[in-house]
């Protein structure tokens, strides 16, 4: 049951969840969201693959590298949409087409 097969089908289907989270999604938030279910199945096969065909320690490494990224992603996009929120009082990505004011 727990073999490359598996977790690959899992990564893939967290991957297109994820880019049907981007795609269809109007609000900032749940774009967002939809990046982090990305990183996440990018990170789930790269501990599978580490587990199943390389047998050391690169897939957890660089899973934890994307883990860091993903913090550093999310806290730099919602402080930009936080600020964009407070100059336009919408959450919209369609509305955000001009970065002045």
């Amino acid at each position: 049951m727990n073999s490359l097969t598996t977790y690959i089908i899992i990564s893939i289907v967290l991957f297109l969840l994820g880019l049907l989270a981007m795609m269809t999604r109007k609000n900032a938030i749940s774009v967002l969201m939809g990046v982090e279910l990305i990183l996440n199945s990018a990170g789930l096969a790269f501990v599978a693959f580490g587990r199943f065909v390389a047998g050391n320690l690169d897939g957890q490494t660089a899973a934890l590298f994307i883990i860091i990224v993903a913090a550093a992603e999310a806290a730099v996009a919602l402080a930009v949409f936080l600020n964009y929120y407070r100059l336009k009082a919408t959450a919209e990505v369609d509305k955000a087409d001009a970065l002045r004011g």
